[in-house]
């Protein structure tokens, strides 16, 4: 899905680590949230609450995921799902384009 159509945008921005990553939060009329980010280069750490998936749009990113002791590459059109209640790492060389879906 390249678009979303009837959603709300909330105005204000989510910012993260200084402002190298940032991201929007979208409404969807069936309750369901989503957030558009961008991540500047950089080595991040970030926890969960809800179980996500992350969605590569742009760029590139490593990722060592929860109970992982091996760093995963993930590029545009690729993704991952991070369990509820846990933390992940991230190595960011370029900016990288992202979307991140929050599961009920």
């Amino acid at each position: 899905m390249s678009e979303f159509k009837n959603v709300t945008v909330v105005k204000k921005a989510n910012v993260y680590f200084d402002g190298k990553v940032t991201s929007r939060t979208v409404l969807f009329a069936d309750g369901t949230r989503k957030t558009l980010g961008i991540m500047m280069p950089g080595d991040y750490e970030f926890g969960t609450e809800a179980a996500e998936i992350m969605e590569m749009l742009g760029g590139q990113m490593e990722v060592l995921l929860p109970g992982e002791t091996r760093w995963k590459t993930f590029k545009a059109g690729e993704s991952f799902k991070v369990a509820a209640n846990s933390k992940f790492k991230l190595k960011v060389p370029a900016v990288a384009d992202y979307c991140c879906s929050y599961l009920k």
